[in-house]
């Protein structure tokens, strides 16, 4: 099966272009659940964040305080691949596993770390949705009402938009309205199903 990979910096669009797709019914495995999956309770991953990082990053009814651990980590880099060096593996073999059960004509897997983490071995091509930087911030300042500076540490530590395009093997502009972004998209969908019938 053509194995695709979606990626773009925070606020950049990806979301909007896999809901799209999905409407079109082709299985999106997103990393960022896949993530959140990895360090439920009960989890080794969870077990060894507490170890690591300390009791105090668990809220209450045993789950991970995300928004704790997200400044801390964002705060310091060293903590940040501590972090990493423990639930990338985790995510890594669930990503495998939900793209393997994957029945539609090519599958998608939706993650903001595509061409940085190694992940870009998991996938047949990429796509990079893009956005100008100054767009991003607004629409993530917007969308999930963090400050200007948590939004410009995460794009610090995302790989920069140069970069991502300069690696992807296809680029969708989504500097523009959602509209804009769904012709787009047609256009992409098509293109696939073209390369998963010859793959």
């Amino acid at each position: 099966m053509l194995r695709v990979g979606i990626t773009g910096g925070i606020g950049s669009g990806k979301t909007a272009l896999t809901d799209w797709l999905t409407t079109q019914g082709i299985v999106i495995v997103d990393a960022d659940l896949a993530a959140r999956i990895v360090v439920e309770p009960g989890q080794p991953a969870l077990a060894e964040i507490a170890e690591t990082f300390g009791e105090e990053f668990l809220l209450p009814d045993g789950q991970l305080n995300r928004a704790a651990l997200r400044q801390r980590v964002f705060a310091d880099e060293s903590q940040r691949k501590a972090l990493e060096a423990i639930t990338h593996p985790c995510i890594r073999d669930e990503l495998a596993r939900q793209m393997s059960e994957a029945t539609s004509p090519y599958v998608v897997l939706s993650s903001p770390l595509v061409l940085e983490s190694g992940q870009s071995e998991m996938v047949d091509v990429s796509v990079v949705v893009d956005a100008p930087e100054t767009v991003q911030v607004e629409r993530t300042m917007a969308r999930d009402q963090n400050d200007r500076q948590l939004v410009e540490q995460i794009m610090a530590v995302q790989l920069d938009r140069k970069a991502r395009i300069a690696r992807s093997d296809i680029v969708i502009d989504n500097s523009t309205s959602l509209d804009a972004l769904h012709q787009r998209a047609a256009v992409l969908h098509e293109t696939l199903l073209a390369r998963a019938a010859a793959h």
